[in-house]
């Protein structure tokens, strides 16, 4: 993916690392970036919180929110990343949660999915709306979350 070889090199240009925590991605950020030569100078390293309670254990997410609003909201995107800077030691982190499909859940409807930015002077959230099948809309979430870091990298 050429936007993770991007990332990559600017990280690496500016001396700053990355990490991510991920739940309808399940890694796939981390995986995706690691697989680009020079990787270990930016990737710190990642969370895996596909279930929601670890979101609140591992990443740190308010478990008041999860309880009132789910996992699917913009503000666990927010607390996803955050959980990830700090507990990875990261210049940036990426927090994704959203619904891949081919069902709800917990109301919300597939494609909706949340990519949430930490780093200095940054704390931000992206509302999607994808179409298409799991695949298609976990690939869409880690382009967008890669669009989102660069964006602030530019």
């Amino acid at each position: 993916m050429t936007e993770a070889r991007e990332l990559v090199a600017t990280l690496t240009r500016r001396g700053e690392t990355v990490a991510a925590a991920e739940s309808l991605t399940a890694g796939l950020v981390c995986a995706t970036l690691a697989e680009v030569p020079g990787a270990s100078a930016v990737l710190r390293g990642g969370l895996v919180v596909y279930a929601t309670e670890l979101k609140a254990a591992l990443a740190g997410v308010d478990e008041q929110l999860l309880a009132e609003h789910g996992a699917v909201h913009p503000d666990v995107a927010a607390q996803l990343a955050k959980g990830a800077r700090e507990r990875c030691g990261a210049t940036w982190g990426l927090g994704l949660t959203g619904v891949a499909g081919p069902d709800p859940q917990d109301g919300v409807a597939p494609g909706t999915v949340y990519v949430g930015l930490s780093g200095p002077g940054v704390d931000t959230v992206r509302e999607l709306a994808e179409t298409g099948d799991r695949d298609t809309i976990r690939t869409a979430s880690v382009r967008a979350a890669f669009a989102l870091l660069g964006e602030q990298l530019d």
